[in-house]
């Protein structure tokens, strides 16, 4: 069974580039400059921003299922250079290899039904152990330090 992962549509935020400092934090918004590789990854490209890009530190709702206990938002880096949103099957994106990945397994009405973390490098073989169930819709990655939504895995 083939998996698919998507970053979030750049569209969603390339507006948000052209705002100001001040405008951006009345959202709860944060400008940065990276100073160290592997510090922010981005939620679009699904790579890891280099140091001097320019990034946006936001809260963004990835569960939104209003009938679930588990909606959730979290903090999210977009990278400036982030023209297009990363979409592959079968491959897992440069941000999840390096980091301990904690996979929450959903079903259709967004209740977790499975969940475990794992080594970046083993993601893979937990994906398809999760997909391979027909209860569980979706498969979402967290960072697990921070806790931070990372991307959803479904079924391609």
């Amino acid at each position: 069974m083939a998996y698919r992962i998507r970053g979030l549509d750049p569209r969603l935020f390339n507006h948000l580039f052209q705002l100001d400092d001040t405008a951006l934090a009345r959202r709860g918004i944060v400008r940065r400059r990276v100073t160290a590789f592997g510090t922010s990854p981005c939620r679009v490209s699904l790579q890891d921003a280099q140091p001097g890009e320019e990034v946006l530190l936001l809260a963004f709702a990835h569960l939104t299922e209003e009938a679930s206990p588990y909606r959730a938002s979290g903090p999210i880096f977009v990278r400036r250079a982030a023209a297009e949103a990363y979409d592959a099957v079968d491959t897992v994106p440069p941000i999840l290899p390096a980091r301990l990945i904690s996979l929450r397994a959903y079903d259709a009405a967004g209740m977790i039904v499975d969940a475990g973390v794992v080594p970046g490098v083993e993601i893979e073989s937990h994906i398809y152990r999760f997909l391979a169930r027909p209860d569980i819709a979706h498969v979402d990655a967290h960072f697990a330090a921070r806790g931070c939504f990372a991307c959803r895995i479904e079924r391609s």
